[in-house]
């Protein structure tokens, strides 16, 4: 006990400004989840669950959305091979949650999770819960209707709205070989390696080394061509950027 209190002294002398987890954090934390689990307990018996009619076997309903929770994965449907919007990308948050605390080399961030100590990590998790996860959701409530078209969240559910929209690869678009699809994701991998090159002696990546850092350019790279696919199917109509026998990109 003496050893405890006496830690906790030198704690205080070298970080004044500093409060123990217990009990400052853990009560604010109880009393926040008291206060949610009695909010929500509330609203369950108040306002009855938007539930439809029972489901008819000889009606599908257009459009069919997946759960709201699901529908980030349905969504990305749209842009990728199912394998990869299904499979892939779920494996690649999961393996890349698994790999931050490997990768997060920065010394002043150990125990603290402000901005000013964790600015990059931040800024990727935001990125990648907003951005790549969220943004997804809202675009498959509010701008998906009958035919998975895209509505405007104002615009009413009018069939004679729904269009074909032709899609077309992107080789075929600037009117190239189809190989080239190839070379245009590896020249996007290969910027990670560029910047490797170019940035190689900086304090930052001697410390990340070079192995944490292909693995933390990858994520960073598959994280931000993901919206960049998003836009091409949504701007230009662009279905695939690689397309082989054995998979699309």
């Amino acid at each position: 006990m003496n050893d405890a209190h006496a830690q906790a002294a030198r704690t205080d002398e070298t970080l004044p400004d500093a409060v123990t987890t217990w009990p400052h954090l853990v009560r604010i934390e109880l009393l926040t989840t008291l206060v949610a689990m009695v909010l929500l307990t509330v609203w369950s018996i108040v306002v009855d669950a938007p539930l439809e009619e029972a489901a008819d076997p000889n009606r599908t309903p257009d459009p069919s959305k997946a759960p709201w929770y699901f529908l980030g994965l349905q969504e990305l449907l749209v842009y990728f091979d199912p394998w990869i919007a299904g499979v892939i990308v779920p494996a690649l948050i999961i393996l890349g949650l698994m790999a931050i605390p490997y990768l997060d080399r920065n010394p002043r961030g150990s125990g603290y999770y402000t901005l000013r100590e964790r600015p990059f990590s931040i800024a990727v998790f935001l990125f990648g819960f907003l951005g790549l996860w969220i943004v997804p959701i809202l675009i498959g409530v509010f701008c998906r209707g009958p035919g998975w078209n895209w509505y405007w969240p104002w615009e009413p559910w009018d069939i004679a709205h729904a269009t074909h929209l032709t899609n077309i690869n992107l080789t075929d678009w600037l009117g190239v070989p189809s190989a080239l699809g190839g070379v245009f994701v590896c020249a996007w991998y290969s910027l990670g390696g560029a910047f490797w090159l170019w940035r190689r002696k900086s304090p930052a990546l001697l410390q990340l080394g070079g192995a944490r850092y292909a693995v933390t350019a990858f994520l960073l790279l598959t994280m931000t061509a993901i919206p960049l696919k998003m836009a091409l199917r949504l701007l230009v109509n662009v279905k695939y950027v690689w397309v082989t026998p054995w998979f699309n990109i």
